[in-house]
């Protein structure tokens, strides 16, 4: 890619992505004086109302895609771009985009493979001695049924591909991982990415997200959070995209901090750039707490979803200075604290998500839930119709935040945000941080 300069600001920004996380960033970066205005691409119903959206489909990364990016970027002057799906990142949108003049916030398709190839993330932990569970690797349906026949304790079954945070299967015993497998391996459940598997053991303790921003050689690790995946409350259930976060969580400490830098992070920076690939963007690391310490579940080369909403709530100073900061290669340089406040993200989903889900129908009560100045509602899965209603396009249909003293606070105020809130078959989980509580 090419050696980035400092842009002349103020300038606009595109920002690529449907989403919450994508709305939570361009609510940040709205609010600095470099920059001028907020383009979402596609973006949603709620993005729509602080900057403008533009019919682009970014999942599929094609020269069409980029050609139109392109223009859309000379025609609007956009002197930065952040990417905040996983599925450009691994096609090579950043590394397509990248001119001189213009900043493109996300890592390389070679660093994005951390993520997109589950396979190649857990060679790279062996080679670093990144603690990790053990694991083997699967593209042939019966050598894994051997393998997990012959086992005697739990394991998860992963789809060693892109599969929307949901190719995960944590199962409790032989049956149940078999099933598994099936559904990767032969029914095709999560297509092109279930091809290979990754079969692991199955570790036990509690499940944090760890995000730092990385600028090829500087690493700048984000308040910690704890993330609840599963559909039901007491984690029960399908697994989901996230039904809900708070940050930060008391279970990660100074020196706990620290040992994952040390023994996660560095590393992992390192390894990438023995590979010759320059990682520019987030590393985010899942980590299982266990009793033999911090290991690593899987990692992340984007921001978090719904993490990032809490972190941007809590955010103190310019989005758009870290960031490009980042692209430059100055991280070092960056001015970036957080409030000493806890924030929990509640997501309200469609009736029927993760399964199948009815779209259209009419949003409710927002505005009354803003009312309490410690709230705001970034949209997920929403669209603005042409008479100006506000309706569900989505599994995850809004994520609810809210400030408070203590986890029981916040979480408090963002339940009563979303009892205001309104769509036909609307559900949620009430219990978020119950692990800490």
């Amino acid at each position: 890619m090419p050696k980035p300069t400092p842009i002349e600001t103020p300038t606009n920004v595109l920002i690529i992505g449907p989403g919450g996380r994508e709305h939570a960033l361009g609510w940040k970066l709205k609010q600095s004086s470099k920059v001028k205005k907020v383009f979402f691409a596609p973006g949603n119903g709620g993005t729509a109302q602080i900057g403008q959206n533009v019919p682009l489909n970014c999942d599929t990364v094609s020269t069409k895609l980029v050609d139109e990016i392109n223009y859309f970027c000379r025609d609007h002057k956009v002197g930065m771009i952040v990417i905040g799906p996983e599925d450009p990142l691994a096609g090579g949108l950043a590394d397509r985009l990248a001119k001189p003049g213009r900043h493109v916030f996300g890592p390389t398709k070679d660093g994005a493979r951390l993520e997109a190839d589950k396979a190649y993330a857990k060679d790279l932990m062996r080679a670093c001695r990144i603690p990790t569970a053990d694991a083997k690797t699967f593209k042939n349906h019966e050598q894994a049924v051997a393998y997990v026949e012959n086992r005697e304790t739990p394991v998860v079954v992963k789809a060693s591909g892109l599969a929307k945070g949901k190719g995960a299967i944590v199962t409790k015993n032989t049956e149940e991982a078999l099933d598994a497998l099936r559904r990767c391996m032969v029914d095709k459940e999560f297509g092109e990415a279930g091809e290979t598997v990754v079969v692991e053991e199955r570790l036990v303790g509690q499940e944090v997200s760890i995000l730092a921003l990385v600028d090829g050689r500087n690493i700048f690790v984000l308040d910690p959070s704890q993330d609840h995946k599963q559909q039901g409350e007491g984690d029960t259930g399908p697994n989901t995209g996230g039904m809900g976060v708070y940050c930060p969580t008391p279970l990660i400490d100074d020196k706990m901090m620290a040992t994952i830098e040390r023994e996660v992070l560095v590393p992992t920076v390192d390894a990438l750039r023995r590979d010759g690939i320059d990682f520019k963007g987030v590393l985010y690391a899942g980590l299982m707490l266990t009793a033999g310490g911090p290991k690593v579940l899987e990692y992340n080369t984007r921001f978090g979803d719904p993490e990032t909403q809490t972190l941007m709530m809590r955010m103190k100073g310019d989005l758009y200075d870290v960031l490009a900061a980042c692209c430059e290669g100055r991280l070092d340089e960056a001015d970036l604290t957080f409030t000493n406040t806890t924030c929990v993200c509640v997501c309200m989903c469609s009736g029927g998500y993760p399964g199948p889900y009815e779209k259209g129908k009419t949003i409710t009560g927002i505005e009354v839930a803003e009312e309490d100045q410690d709230v705001k509602v970034f949209h997920a899965g929403t669209k603005l119709e042409k008479n100006g209603d506000l309706v569900t396009a989505g599994g995850r249909v809004l994520n609810v935040c809210a400030f408070g003293k203590t986890l029981k606070e916040a979480r408090d105020k963002a339940n009563a945000a979303c009892d205001k809130i309104n769509f036909d078959g609307a559900f949620f989980r009430r219990d978020i941080g119950f692990r800490v509580m």
